[in-house]
C-alpha cells in the first residue's frame, strides 16, 4: 500500500469549459464600470489617430513633397507625424489612468470571493487547513491582476492600432491591403486556434505543478513517519509518478508554443516580406512611392509590433489569466471540497463500527462434561503474538482465553491408561535456568553531536529499559529528548557508542527489520488517504476485526470511529483535527508486532483524560514503552523517569527523583503551579 495518497489538485477542469465559466462573472464586472470602459476606449480611439497619422504623413511628404519638389510641404508633413509622436506620451497616461479603475476592484474582489472560499473549506472541514490560501490571496490574486491589466492594455492597442493602420493603409490605396491582409488574418486565425488546447495545456501543467509541490510537502512533513514505516520505495516512486507528469505536460505545452510561435511568423513577418516582393507589380498598378513606404511604417511601427505583443500576451499571460481566475473564483468539485464533504457525510447511527461482542460471537461453553480443565494464556490479547493453551484433567473441556496476562484456556484430556508400578526411575536432567530477555532498549556510552565542532546533544549516556518497561523521558525544550527517540528508532545514528534494540543494532538494519522491533510517534500523526481499518492496520494488515475493535475500545477510540462511519469508511485527512489523527495513529501503534513503541509527544494534542487513557493502555501493552513527555502527569505514570538537564542523565522513579534531581523538582513544580 503506497503511504502517501496525494489528494489531486483542486480544480482539475479542462481549460475548454473554462471560458464559458469565467466569462458570465467578468460581463458582469465590466458592466458595473461601464464608465471606465467608455473612457478608457476614448483614450484608445486618440491612439488610433496617432498610429493613422504617423504612416499618412510618412506617405503625403514623399508623394506631396519631396517627390513633387515642395520640400517644405514634405517638411509640413513630417512635423504633423512626429507631433502625433509626442501626443502619444498623455494618451498613454490616460490610458493608465482608466486601466487603474479596473485592475484595483478586480484585486479586490478576487481577494475576497478567495477568503469566502478559504472560510467556507474551514467550516465544512474542521482541522483541515487550506493549504493554497495563501497562494490565492497573494500569488494567484497578483498573477490575475498583471495578467488581466497587461492584457487589457495589449488588446486595446491591437484593436485601435490595427484600426488605425488598416485605414490608413486603404487610404493611401486599397491595392495595399490585397498584399497585407491575407497572411495577417491567417496567422492570427491560427493563433486563436490554438488558444483553448494551450489553456488546457497550461492548466493540467498549472496542475502536475501543484500536485508535485504539495506530494513535496506531504512527503516533508512525514519524513519520520516515512523512514520509520520503510516505506520511502513507495514514496520514491509515487514522486517519480508526479514528476514524470510534470515533464510530460510541460512537453505538450511546450509543442503549442511552438505552434504559437509559427502563427505569429505567418501574421508578423510574412506580410512584410509579400509587401516587398509585390512592390514592382504594386507600381505598375500605379501605386506611388509615398504609398508603398506609407505601407511600410504602417507595418514595422505600428500594426506588426502590436501583433507580436497581443500574441505573446494572449498566448502566456490570458491562458495564465484563465487558467488561474477560474481556480479562484470556481469552488472545488474534488475530494475534500465543501461540495463533496456536504454530500459525503457519514451517518454515524446508521454506520457506525459493529459491536465487539456481537462481531465475537457466542461465548463457548466452558463447563466440562467430566472432570476438569486447566489453561495459561500466553497471547497478547489485541496485537501479534502466540497462544499457547494446555489442560490435563480425565475429561474434556473447553475455555476461551482473550485479553493479557493470564486467563482461563481451552484444553483436552482424557483418562490417563492404567500403567505398571515402576520400581525406579532414571535421574532427571537439571533443568538450566530460564535465559532473561534482552532488554528492549540499551545504550551504551551514546554520544551525539550534530557538527564536528558543536556541542553533543547527548554525551556518553548509558541507559536501559526493560523488557516490559515504562519510561518516561523529560527535560526542557530542545534539550535531546526527541533526538533519544530518533536514536533509539534508528533512524539517526550516533556519534559514538551503540544502540540496541532488543539486542540487536538498530544502526544499519533494513527498514523492514526496524519496523518489525520499533514503532516511532512523532508529535505530527501521520494518516492517509484510505479507509479507516486501512489507516489504522498499516502496521499490521492482518489483524482481524475483533483486534482491531478491542484495540479501538482500548484506546477510546470508538466514538470517533463511529463519527467516521465505522471500520471501512473513507477517511479524508484533511477533515480531522490533530487530536483525532493522534488517537488514529495510537491504535495503530497498539495493533502493531513491534514489542517497542516510542512516543515523541505522540498525545500532545489530546487532553489530559485522554493521554492517560491511552497511555495506560500501551503500556498493558506487552514489551516496553519510551514516553516523551508533554505532561509531567505522563512521568507519575511511568514506572521509571529519565531526566536529561544538557549536562548529563539522571533516571529513577518519580520519587527517587523528587529527592537527588533539582531539575526535575524544577519541571514537577512548575507543572502543578500551571495545573493549578
Amino acid at each position: 500500500m503506497t503511504v502517501l495518497h496525494d489528494r489531486p489538485p483542486a480544480g482539475g477542469r479542462e481549460g475548454s469549459g473554462a471560458l464559458r465559466r469565467v466569462l458570465p462573472p467578468a460581463r458582469r464586472f465590466l458592466a458595473r464600470r461601464k464608465g471606465a470602459v467608455a473612457r478608457l476606449t476614448l483614450w484608445s480611439l486618440a491612439e488610433s489617430a496617432q498610429t493613422f497619422l504617423i504612416g499618412y504623413g510618412v506617405a503625403r511628404s514623399l508623394d506631396a513633397g519631396f517627390l513633387a519638389g515642395r520640400t517644405g510641404v514634405g517638411l509640413g508633413w513630417l512635423a504633423a507625424a512626429g507631433v502625433a509622436v509626442l501626443l502619444g506620451a498623455p494618451v498613454v497616461r490616460g490610458v493608465f489612468a482608466q486601466l487603474a479603475e479596473l485592475t484595483e476592484p478586480l484585486r479586490d474582489r478576487l481577494v475576497e470571493r478567495a477568503v469566502d472560499r478559504s472560510m467556507d473549506g474551514a467550516r465544512v472541514r474542521p482541522g483541515g487547513g487550506d493549504r493554497a490560501a495563501v497562494s490565492r490571496l497573494t500569488n494567484q490574486v497578483e498573477i490575475v491582476r498583471d495578467s488581466f491589466a497587461g492584457l487589457v492594455l495589449t488588446l486595446r492597442s491591437f484593436v485601435f492600432t490595427a484600426a488605425g493602420a488598416l485605414v490608413g493603409l486603404f487610404s493611401l490605396d486599397p491595392a495595399l491591403l490585397v498584399v497585407v491582409l491575407p497572411p495577417l488574418a491567417g496567422g492570427l486565425a491560427l493563433f486563436l486556434a490554438t488558444l483553448r488546447p494551450t489553456g488546457a495545456a497550461q492548466r493540467r501543467a498549472l496542475a502536475a505543478d501543484e500536485a508535485l509541490g504539495d506530494h513535496v510537502a506531504r512527503t516533508r512533513r512525514a519524513l519520520r513517519d516515512i523512514t520509520a514505516c520503510g516505506t520511502e520505495p513507495e514514496v520514491a516512486e509515487r514522486g517519480e509518478r508526479l514528476v514524470a507528469e510534470a515533464a510530460a505536460t510541460a512537453r505538450v505545452l511546450a509543442r503549442w508554443a511552438g505552434l504559437r510561435t509559427l502563427a505569429l511568423g505567418i501574421a508578423g513577418q510574412l506580410p512584410l516580406l509579400l509587401l516587398l516582393l509585390a512592390v514592382p507589380a504594386l507600381r505598375d498598378r500605379g501605386v506611388s512611392t509615398g504609398a508603398v513606404l506609407g505601407a511600410f511604417t504602417y507595418l514595422a511601427q505600428a500594426l506588426l509590433p502590436a501583433l507580436h505583443t497581443l500574441m505573446t500576451a494572449l498566448g502566456a499571460a490570458g491562458t495564465r489569466l484563465l487558467v488561474v481566475l477560474d481556480r479562484i473564483t470556481t469552488p472545488p468539485t474534488g475530494p475534500g471540497s465543501a461540495e463533496d464533504h456536504r454530500s459525503h457525510r457519514p451517518e454515524p447511527a446508521e454506520t457506525g463500527p459493529p459491536d465487539p461482542e456481537r462481531a465475537r460471537g457466542p461465548e463457548p461453553d466452558t463447563r466440562t462434561a467430566a472432570g476438569t480443565a486447566m489453561g495459561t494464556d500466553t497471547g497478547p490479547g489485541p496485537g501479534p503474538g502466540t497462544q499457547t493453551n494446555t489442560g490435563t484433567g480425565t475429561g474434556t473441556g473447553t475455555g476461551t482465553g482473550t485479553g493479557t496476562g493470564t486467563g482461563t484456556g481451552t484444553g483436552t484430556g482424557t483418562p490417563p491408561a492404567p500403567r505398571a508400578p515402576v520400581e525406579a526411575r532414571a535421574p532427571r536432567a537439571p533443568v538450566p535456568p530460564p535465559r532473561r530477555p534482552a532488554p528492549a532498549v540499551r545504550l551504551r556510552s551514546v554520544t551525539l553531536a550534530y557538527g564536528a565542532r558543536a556541542e553533543p546533544v547527548l554525551d556518553a549516556l548509558d541507559l536501559c529499559v526493560e523488557e516490559g518497561e515504562h519510561l518516561a523521558v523529560v527535560g526542557p525544550s530542545g534539550i535531546g529528548k526527541s533526538t533519544l527517540t530518533r536514536l533509539v528508532a534508528g533512524t539517526l545514528a550516533p556519534t559514538l557508542g551503540t544502540v540496541e534494540v532488543a539486542g540487536r543494532r538498530v544502526t544499519g538494519p533494513p527498514s523492514a527489520e526496524l519496523t518489525s522491533l520499533r514503532v516511532l510517534l512523532p508529535q505530527q500523526a501521520y494518516v492517509f488517504t484510505g479507509t479507516v481499518r486501512e489507516n489504522l492496520t498499516y502496521l499490521r494488515p492482518d489483524a482481524s476485526d475483533v483486534e482491531v475493535l478491542a484495540a479501538v475500545r482500548e484506546l477510546g477510540a470508538d466514538g470517533l470511529v463511529r463519527r467516521l462511519g465505522g471500520p471501512d469508511a473513507p477517511l479524508r485527512p484533511d477533515e480531522l483535527s490533530q487530536g483525532e489523527r493522534q488517537l488514529l495513529v495510537l491504535v495503530r501503534a497498539y495493533l502493531s508486532p513491534a514489542r517497542l513503541l516510542l512516543l515523541d509527544e505522540a498525545t500532545c494534542h489530546l487532553d489530559a483524560a485522554a493521554e492517560a487513557r491511552a497511555e495506560e493502555a500501551l503500556a498493558r501493552r506487552p514489551g516496553a514503552l519510551l514516553v516523551v513527555a508533554h505532561r509531567m502527569s505522563s512521568a507519575l505514570r511511568a514506572d521509571r523517569v529519565l531526566v536529561l538537564d544538557g549536562v548529563g542523565a539522571d533516571c529513577g522513579t518519580h520519587g527517587e527523583l523528587l529527592g537527588r534531581s533539582p531539575l526535575y523538582r524544577d519541571l514537577v513544580g512548575h507543572w502543578d503551579e500551571i495545573r493549578d
